[in-house]
């Protein structure tokens, strides 16, 4: 597989970024119409919030074993099937709407499945780069692909809320399934031609799995890297997530303010991909733990302000400093891991990254319930996730120093 020299020269390059950027639109909007609906047609909260269990909690269970289909099979046949299935799934969700024969029962059904085949996608197209560019044009490539990923994010819902308030959740629902069809024509096989796949032995998929587990723990620099991520995803954006419309109705905001807070922190985020697309960061390592001893000096902050304009500002660096914790541990894996493990790998980063959310608002929605201060709940988490990286910092000066 050639890899050009300039990273837009190379084609495949281009394909999965144009792939990546219609998957997520299909994605992000499929999740507003469906959210939307569950609370406009079906009228009950209730059913939202299992709507969301089926589409997150199935998509973390499968999300490890994404990894070892993306060692054992073409990474470019898991991305088409995977999107192929998935429009197939957004169509029947479409026709069952159209004739007024959605209900929750089909909606848990096919968001489960929706959420299932999603765990496969990630893992896949996060293996592929290294495949496709060079190792020094990695950091950029990563940089690249979280950065349309955000557009791709925002982007979503905007389209969702606008078709259906001009048009209708039908037609929400089509135009996702389109994206998704389209996602999958730019990553079709033949049009990719990607090299074949080491052998990796008739192992289970399970025993492939320990071996991938087994690769990271034996590695110093990976092990240390996934207790970062899962810090700063549990300490610091999960909280955040479940805890700013909580905090927006504590201070008597509106759902603008809601808005511009989550948007505030997707254009930090994007703010940062953009820089990390040009700076190239050598010692990974250390930038990766300085990112996330900034996310958590600001979500101490963030636990200390009442006022909606300065926590927008507080959110929005907090979302600038999480892809200095994310790019640069996510480049210097692929840089060090065996191409032949390389799916299972970025499938444990991935469940790493994603797999403590749902813990983290399970227990601040409860510690929240149960009266304690919102405010209170996140600097406890804050504080926590302190102690934990001054003791990464310490204990681990090795990654630190990389």
């Amino acid at each position: 597989m050639n890899k050009s020299k300039y990273l837009f020269g190379n084609r495949i390059f281009k394909l999965l970024i144009i792939a990546g950027i219609f998957a997520v639109l299909g994605f992000s909007m499929f999740l507003t119409t469906t959210t939307w609906y569950a609370v406009s047609r079906l009228g009950s909260p209730g059913a939202l919030g299992l709507i969301l269990i089926a589409i997150t909690v199935p998509r973390i269970l499968m999300m490890a074993f994404g990894g070892v289909f993306a060692d054992k099979y073409k990474k470019t046949t898991i991305m088409f099937s995977t999107n192929l299935f998935q429009g197939i799934l957004l169509l029947t969700l479409f026709s069952l709407l159209f004739t007024n024969n959605l209900n929750l029962v089909w909606l848990l059904i096919l968001s489960g499945l929706f959420g299932t085949l999603d765990a496969f996608f990630g893992p896949a197209s996060s293996s592929m780069i290294p495949k496709i560019v060079e190792k020094t044009q990695l950091q950029q490539a990563n940089a690249y692909f979280q950065g349309v990923d955000q557009l791709a994010f925002i982007g979503g819902p905007i389209i969702a809320g606008i078709v259906m308030q001009v048009a209708s959740v039908e037609l929400s629902y089509l135009i996702a399934t389109i994206l998704v069809f389209l996602s999958a024509i730019f990553v079709f096989p033949p049009l990719i031609k990607e090299d074949a796949v080491e052998d990796i032995g008739r192992a289970t998929p399970i025993q492939n799995f320990k071996e991938g587990f087994s690769y990271i723990r034996q590695n110093r620099f990976l092990s240390v890297g996934i207790c970062v991520l899962i810090t700063m995803n549990f300490f610091v954006f999960g909280a955040l997530h479940v805890a700013i419309p909580i905090i927006v109705e504590l201070f008597n905001g509106t759902p603008i303010n809601l808005s511009i807070l989550e948007s505030a922190q997707m254009i930090g985020m994007l703010l940062s991909t953009m820089i990390l697309s040009f700076v190239n960061v050598n010692k990974k390592g250390l930038v990766s733990v300085l990112g996330l001893f900034g996310s958590i000096m600001a979500a101490i902050f963030f636990s200390q302000v009442s006022d909606l304009t300065v926590l927008t500002v507080v959110v929005f660096f907090i979302g600038f400093t999480m892809s200095f914790v994310y790019i640069p541990f996510f480049t210097a894996a692929q840089e060090q891991t065996n191409n032949r493990l390389m799916g299972r790998v970025m499938s444990i980063i991935f469940l790493a990254m994603n797999g403590f959310d749902p813990i983290a608002y399970g227990i601040v929605s409860t510690l929240n319930t149960m009266g304690i201060n919102i405010q209170t709940v996140l600097l406890a988490f804050a504080l926590l996730g302190l102690l934990i990286t001054i003791f990464i910092t310490f204990k681990a000066k090795n990654y630190v120093r990389n």
